[in-house]
């Protein structure tokens, strides 16, 4: 239980769901974590405004005494034809989930090179396949799908590797909270367990069991990737 020892992370979101499972794993690996969410984090960071992620990411690698991995967690959901949706959903969504990227990034790049350390970020299957009835969110996915490539063109030179992973449906307060805006949350959550050919939603460990081989050394040569975890959902029909 040492593939991370020595390693010091910064997880976004990591105060509950798929960010919670990444931090205890980490931890469970030997890594040094430090969890930043809006509340219920070791940090508390609001990660639409890009003084406190500067200033969060400075606080974490102060106490961690530098940064090996980022892990870019934090995501909100946002339910919508691109019609319906208003102004403000769209901005915060983008805001959320994609801006974000590039403010933590921008902050934490020198250590990362410092480091030679990894980028790992949670895309999403609906950054990689569109979905009905999520226009941003599966905009804003797959825009972070195309950072991870792009990070991991420009990080090369310097060391740095980027990844992501692409979560089926899994288990999750954000899932609870897409599942309470449907008319019919118990026929989606069928619908979408039908959807896995392994029968079952996603764990937060089975989504972290794959952000801990990409943040070790095992992944020493694996970097742009976009690595779905997702019960079989996008083999085939």
């Amino acid at each position: 239980m040492d593939r991370l020892a020595g390693k010091r992370a910064l997880v976004t979101g990591g105060a509950s769901g798929i960010g919670a499972g990444i931090a205890e794993r980490f931890r469970e690996e030997g890594a040094q974590v430090v969890v930043l969410d809006l509340a219920g984090g070791d940090i508390d960071c609001d990660i639409r405004d890009a003084d406190g992620v500067a200033a969060a990411v400075g606080e974490a690698v102060e106490r961690l005494g530098g940064l090996d991995l980022l892990v870019l967690n934090a995501a909100r959901p946002c339910v919508g034809t691109l019609w319906e949706l208003d102004d403000a959903t769209w901005d915060d969504a983008v805001a959320v989930n994609l801006t974000s990227v590039h403010r933590f990034v921008r902050a934490a790049w020198e250590h990362l090179v410092a480091a030679r350390g990894t980028i790992l970020l949670t895309g999403s299957v609906v950054g990689l396949d569109g979905s009905g009835n999520q226009a941003a969110y599966c905009a804003t996915k797959a825009g972070v799908v195309m950072l991870t490539k792009c990070l991991a063109i420009d990080g090369a030179p310097h060391g740095v590797r980027a990844n992501c992973v692409c979560p089926g449906f899994t288990e999750t307060p954000m899932l609870e909270r897409f599942l309470a805006e449907q008319e019919d949350p118990d026929a989606v959550r069928s619908y979408a367990t039908g959807l896995h050919p392994a029968g079952r939603l996603g764990t937060p460990r089975d989504i972290a069991d794959a952000f801990v081989y990409l943040a070790s050394d095992e992944a020493s040569w694996v970097t742009g990737v976009a690595l779905p975890v997702d019960g079989g959902l996008l083999a085939g029909i």
